[in-house]
């Protein structure tokens, strides 16, 4: 529970990252929002604390922090709307390959977790943030960065729910027929 807090603390820095236009300011909210992310998966792991409500709650209060932060800079002309479409990218296709996975029976066993990849394109688009702020000519190098990671990220999960989804039915031919409709 405490944990879930932790995450959900991202969502009031966000309404502060809107609130306060002073760029150290915002540089203290952007690192206190990796710095909670971190912290909150790494006693979850450390702690054998994770929880179904943990790993629904931890990305969507990432994306919401970094969704804000975002459409912050594009509103105040700090950060070009391709920039922003591209910076989101993987979490647009994130959303979509979700809700896909809700819909399609055979993707609907598989668990939902974070992949290397994803983690390294939260990162860099937390770099971005932080950027636009302390370093604004790195933008353009990051936003590439996070682009073609975005594009790797989506690959691989992909690859991984449909090698899931794969490993779950074979293992469901194995049932008995009362079984598998239970599986499925």
């Amino acid at each position: 529970m405490l944990l879930n807090a932790f995450s959900l603390c991202r969502l009031p820095l966000a309404a502060a990252f809107v609130l306060w236009e002073a760029s150290l300011l915002r540089v203290g909210l952007v690192m206190a929002a990796a710095l909670s992310d971190f912290l909150d998966g790494w006693i979850a792991r450390r702690k054998h604390l994770e929880s179904y409500w943990g790993a629904l709650i931890d990305p969507l209060a990432d994306r919401g922090f970094v969704m804000v932060a975002l459409l912050t800079y594009v509103l105040e002309g700090k950060l070009s709307l391709a920039a922003f479409c591209v910076l989101v990218v993987r979490d647009m296709a994130t959303g979509l390959g979700f809700l896909v996975a809700r819909v399609v029976p055979r993707l609907r066993p598989v668990k939902f977790q974070a992949r290397m990849l994803g983690k390294v394109v939260t990162t860099l688009q937390l770099g971005a943030l932080l950027a636009v702020l302390v370093v604004p000519v790195l933008v353009p190098l990051l936003v590439v960065a996070v682009g073609l990671t975005a594009i790797a990220s989506v690959v691989d999960y992909t690859a991984f729910m449909w090698r899931s989804a794969a490993r779950h039915a074979a293992g469901a031919e194995h049932l008995p027929e009362s079984s598998r409709q239970r599986v499925a």
